[in-house]
């Protein structure tokens, strides 16, 4: 009789589950309707800048951007998806913006279709969007787990880990170069280092923002960031940008300086590298240059003084680089002048080397030959020269650039809802397996900001570095969250047995 009661409450509770699904499917969750005075200052904003652009994509681009704040999610976990989603469609629209207000004209704007590409970059945040909020809809949070609020890491801990992480990271990347088979996920493990900084940025935001704290920080990354050869300081505050939005209160002045703040040094050091980027990447041709961190801090603060040093024309003439460089739409749109006309639709070839290329590790496949540079494939299908290998660096037309050409449109837009999908769903499950509340927000910045942020990274970049961001870094968080669960129990077990000595014997 016993078991027979058992096996209807089973069946009972498995009926309530299936019909809670059901209807979540049927009936999703209901979102507060948006503030009267949100909607009527963003029909305002989309009316001036139609007005001073003279086009109307900039107006219907500012709706696509308040779409993403209000439908991916921001609750539990830090808003890195709605970070990461601006960044790309700052990527897509800053030329149009930049035009409206200030009238300067981007090499874009004069010698490609670049209209039709960002109705094509639109179009692929749309799509990504769907695909997020669908992949999060669809796997729900347990709702029987208890989620440890207390800090991962005591604060002495957490700052020597991150000290480790500084002072290694160079060797780190230098082994990973030595061990070809394993160089993607070792490189990928030196994510964690922003896993780290966000916990601290993190800390010092709650509950209350620590504003000289961090700026000592975010110094002291800037400082890093630039005595490498790429602009290896915008991580770290686009990573300090998530920790202080996900503390944002509107009501708090405090809270709209400091975010101000940080948004005026994200300008000023972008256009500050554009402007000493080419004299200070030429030193890495001497391998002691190259090699000492000192050489190069002293090279950048030599450039730096003269830079600003600089008459007012130049330094405008900075910022038309810097607001370039950033609008990545040119090589793509160049792309839609030859294909079909010229050349051909790949009909997913390009979609298919790139998930050939995940399925293929090259842990179990060491033959695997190399990626070639990207500016091959922007050299065939945009029929104009760029720097490649031998240049070394490599320009890419992005995934929506890599689609078009694949699928052309409708079909095109697919890909991108696919891949948002997985992401979206790899999200929920991110935080349903990891029990610790900051390991699961820190690992989810770490992951999901490197694997979504750039518009511009081609499919086979960005596959291959979102599998291996989650099965390396995802993986080594999800074993300390288990260590750490299973050290402070066994930990809680002892205490209770000094405590209650009859406890062990029952």
């Amino acid at each position: 009789m016993r078991y027979y009661t058992q096996g209807v409450m089973a069946a009972d509770d498995l009926r309530l589950r299936f019909g809670r699904l059901s209807l979540a499917l049927r009936r999703p969750a209901l979102k507060r309707p948006a503030p009267p005075g949100l909607v009527i200052a963003l029909g305002l904003a989309s009316a001036v800048v139609w007005f001073l652009a003279d086009d109307w994509i900039p107006a219907v681009a500012l709706w696509i951007l308040w779409a993403g704040w209000r439908y991916l999610p921001t609750g539990e976990g830090p808003p890195v998806l709605p970070m990461a989603y601006t960044f790309q469609w700052m990527q897509i629209t800053v030329g149009l913006y930049y035009y409206a207000f200030t009238g300067n004209r981007l090499s874009a704007m004069v010698f490609s279709d670049y209209r039709s590409m960002v109705l094509i970059g639109l179009g692929c945040l749309v799509a990504l969007l769907l695909g997020l909020k669908l992949g999060v809809t669809l796997v729900r949070r347990q709702p029987g787990v208890v989620r440890a609020s207390s800090e991962a890491f005591t604060w002495p801990v957490l700052v020597a880990c991150y000290a480790v992480a500084i002072a290694l990271i160079g060797t780190i990347q230098e082994l990973a170069w030595d061990v070809p088979v394993l160089t993607q996920g070792i490189l990928a493990l030196t994510y964690g280092r922003f896993a780290l900084l966000f916990l601290i940025f993190h800390r010092l935001s709650q509950p209350r923002i620590r504003f000289g704290w961090i700026a000592v920080l975010l110094a002291g990354e800037i400082v890093l960031g630039f005595t490498g050869f790429f602009a290896g300081f915008r991580e770290p505050m686009m990573i300090a940008a998530i920790a202080l939005t996900g503390a944002f209160d509107r009501r708090e002045v405090k809270h709209w300086v400091v975010l101000g703040a940080v948004g005026v040094a994200m300008l000023a050091t972008g256009v500050w590298w554009m402007g000493i980027r080419t004299e200070y990447r030429g030193g890495f041709d001497d391998e002691m240059f190259a090699a000492s961190r000192e050489a190069r801090l002293e090279r950048v603060a030599e450039l730096s003084s003269e830079w600003w040093k600089r008459s007012p024309s130049e330094i405008v003439s900075d910022i038309d680089m810097f607001v370039d460089r950033l609008w990545t739409v040119y090589y793509p749109a160049l792309a839609l002048d030859l294909v079909p006309d010229v050349l051909p639709h790949e009909n997913g070839a390009l979609l298919w080397k790139a998930v050939l290329h995940v399925l293929t590790p090259r842990l179990l496949f060491p033959d695997k030959p190399p990626l070639e540079s990207d500016s091959e494939m922007v050299r065939k299908y945009a029929g104009i020269w760029v720097g490649g290998q031998d240049e070394n660096t490599s320009i890419a037309f992005g995934y929506a650039g890599e689609s078009y050409i694949d699928f052309g449109v409708p079909l095109m837009f697919l890909p991108v809802l696919a891949y948002g999908l997985l992401m979206g769903t790899a999200y929920q499950w991110l935080f349903r397996l990891i029990r610790r509340r900051e390991l699961a927000s820190a690992a989810a910045v770490a992951i999901f900001w490197m694997a979504l942020y750039l518009f511009e990274r081609s499919w086979i970049n960005m596959l291959g570095l979102s599998v291996t961001l989650f099965g390396y870094l995802g993986g080594g968080v999800f074993l300390l969250d288990r260590f750490l669960g299973r050290h402070r129990a066994s930990g809680s077990r002892a205490r209770l047995r000094r405590v209650r000595p009859d406890v062990a014997s029952t």
